[in-house]
C-alpha cells in the first residue's frame, strides 16, 4: 500500500481522482482489482493535503455505483455462465467456492447482501454481476448499491482523513484527545460494519461428500 501511495503522490490530483473511480469501477464490474487499497492510499494522501477528501470520496462512490450497475447489466445479460467463465479466469478470487458462498449470501440476505457486500472483498467484486444474473429487481439493487457505495466511500475516506490529520497534530504535540477520539470512533465504526458484513460470508457451502450422503439418504 505504501508503494501505491507513493506512486499516486507523483500524479496531478485530477488524474488521481480518475484512477480512484476507474479502479473501483472496474473492480465493481467483477474484475479483481485492489480498489480498497487505492481508496485507503488516496485517503491518506488527502490527510497529507495532496488531494481533497470530498473529491476522493465522490470519485470512489461514483466508481462503485457506476461499476456495480455495469456489472449488474453484464450479469443479467450473461447469466451464470459469465460468472463461471470469470471463475475460470480468476480462480483464486472467483472460483466455484467463492461463487457458491456469494449466491447463498444473496439467497439468505437478499438486497442487504448488496449493501453490506461493499465492505466484503468477495461480494464487492461479485455483487453487481451476481445480482444481475439472479435477476434482482434493478430498482432495489440500485438503492442498496448507491447506499452501500456512498457509506463505504465517504465513510472510509473521512475516517482515514480524520485519523491521519489527528495523528499529524499529535505528532506535533497539539492534540492528544483528537487522535484518541478519532481512533476510537474509527475502530468502533469499522468493527460494527465489518462484523455486520462478516455475517454475509459465514455461509457454509456443502461439499461433494455431504451432497453424496444426502443423495444416498434420499
Amino acid at each position: 500500500m505504501v508503494d501505491v501511495q507513493h506512486w499516486l503522490s507523483a500524479l496531478p490530483p485530477g488524474v488521481i481522482y480518475l484512477i480512484v473511480a476507474g479502479v473501483i469501477g472496474v473492480e465493481s464490474m467483477g474484475i479483481p482489482l485492489p480498489g480498497e487499497i487505492v481508496l485507503v492510499s488516496t485517503a491518506l494522501l488527502a490527510a497529507a493535503g495532496a488531494v481533497e477528501p470530498e473529491w476522493v470520496a465522490t470519485a470512489a462512490a461514483a466508481g462503485a455505483i457506476i461499476g456495480d450497475s455495469i456489472g449488474y447489466a453484464v450479469g443479467r445479460r450473461g447469466g451464470r455462465p459469465l460468472l463461471e467463465r470469470l471463475g475460470r479466469r480468476f480462480p483464486k478470487h472467483l472460483g466455484p467456492a467463492q461463487l457458491a458462498r456469494a449466491e447463498q449470501s444473496f439467497a439468505r440476505h437478499g438486497v442487504w447482501a448488496v449493501f453490506f457486500g461493499r465492505f466484503v472483498a468477495l461480494l464487492r467484486i461479485l455483487a453487481g454481476p451476481l445480482a444481475g444474473a439472479l435477476h434482482v429487481p434493478y430498482r432495489r439493487f440500485l438503492l442498496a448499491n448507491a447506499a452501500g457505495g456512498l457509506v463505504w466511500a465517504f465513510g472510509t475516506t473521512y475516517l482515514l482523513f480524520s485519523v491521519g490529520r489527528a495523528a499529524e497534530h499529535w505528532l506535533k504535540d497539539i492534540s492528544w484527545a483528537g487522535l484518541v477520539l478519532a481512533v476510537l470512533a474509527g475502530l468502533a465504526s469499522t468493527w460494527w460494519l465489518r462484523r455486520r458484513a462478516g455475517h454475509l460470508e459465514q455461509v457454509e457451502v456443502p461439499d461433494e461428500a455431504d451432497e453424496r450422503v444426502h443423495a444416498g439418504d434420499r
